[in-house]
């Protein structure tokens, strides 16, 4: 795992959450000879962490990271052994789906401008409702990705979880973020590269205690930084906008990602049955006319 990890290091997305993994992994492989593991030893350590009340999910990325080092091994190192992680995933449940209205957004924006020790709260959760972005594609964006002539963000493969480059573009809401961005830059720290950096020019890694702080003075209960992706996109489709559209905007990799936002469009939908009335209609009228021939 060591010499896994030492090799892909530059390629990984998120090193901490593979960091994570591995300390888990651990506990339960460490020393074992790699060869002689099996799917009962692979059934062990989901056993294990399911009574620690680690949900599918977590199991299933945690197995990932053993899958992807031991097919490291067989395709780079010539390792002549079986991935024992091989088709033993969880079915993971629906995923969670929380959005806030556009009034509790209001109230949470407030609250974040209230935060002197989170300068750049109130700017992210306006980033975030409105471009749909990730919060690390956000806490990670640099100024010679943003282009505020033409209004995008850019964002390269290396910084987006599905590994594929995409254009981001900016609402008026989003630029009036950026703006307050670049403003904060040009007082506090004009020499960093970040969007959303400390006085310091540092860049700005944790934010989970302001933003909480903050949905608390507002309200709002249950709700995660994660949640404003959730938000922009039950928004953008509770205004018409086609799921393949909101695919884009958000970076999803298939389409059957968007499609968990697709029951708040219960008026779009009323008029696609709706065409079955005109067609019956129209069946109907002509059924009559031939009737009078």
């Amino acid at each position: 795992m060591v010499r896994y990890i030492t090799a892909t290091r530059d390629e990984m997305r998120s090193p901490e959450r593979v960091g994570y993994a591995v300390s888990k992994l651990q506990c339960v492989f460490a020393g074992r000879v790699m060869e002689r593991l099996r799917r009962s030893d692979i059934s062990t350590f989901i056993e294990a962490r399911k009574r620690e009340g680690v949900g599918p999910a977590t199991i299933n990325r945690e197995l990932d990271v053993l899958s992807a080092a031991i097919n490291y091994a067989r395709k780079r190192w010539d390792w002549e052994m079986n991935n024992p992680c091989s088709g033993m995933s969880l079915r993971e449940p629906e995923g969670r789906l929380r959005w806030i209205s556009r009034a509790e957004a209001d109230a949470l924006i407030r609250e974040a401008e209230k935060d002197v020790r989170s300068l750049h709260l109130a700017d992210f959760v306006r980033l975030a409702l409105n471009t749909g972005c990730r919060k690390n594609e956000l806490l990670k964006l640099s100024w010679d990705r943003v282009d505020l002539r033409d209004n995008r963000l850019f964002l390269e493969s290396e910084h987006t979880k599905s590994g594929k480059r995409r254009v981001v573009p900016l609402n008026e809401e989003a630029r009036r973020a950026m703006l307050g961005r670049a403003r904060f830059r040009a007082e506090f720290c004009p020499g960093s590269p970040w969007v959303f950096a400390h006085k310091s020019g540092e860049r700005v890694q944790y934010m989970q205690n302001g933003f909480q702080a903050a949905c608390k003075r507002s309200g709002i209960e249950g709700f995660r930084v994660h949640d404003l992706r959730h938000t922009c996109a039950s928004w953008m489709v509770q205004q018409g906008v086609p799921l393949m559209e909101v695919r884009d905007v958000l970076g999803h990799s298939t389409i059957e990602m968007t499609e968990r936002y697709a029951h708040l469009a219960p008026e779009k939908l009323k008029s696609a049955v709706g065409v079955l009335d005109r067609l019956r209609s129209s069946y109907v009228e002509r059924e009559k006319g031939q009737g009078t021939g």
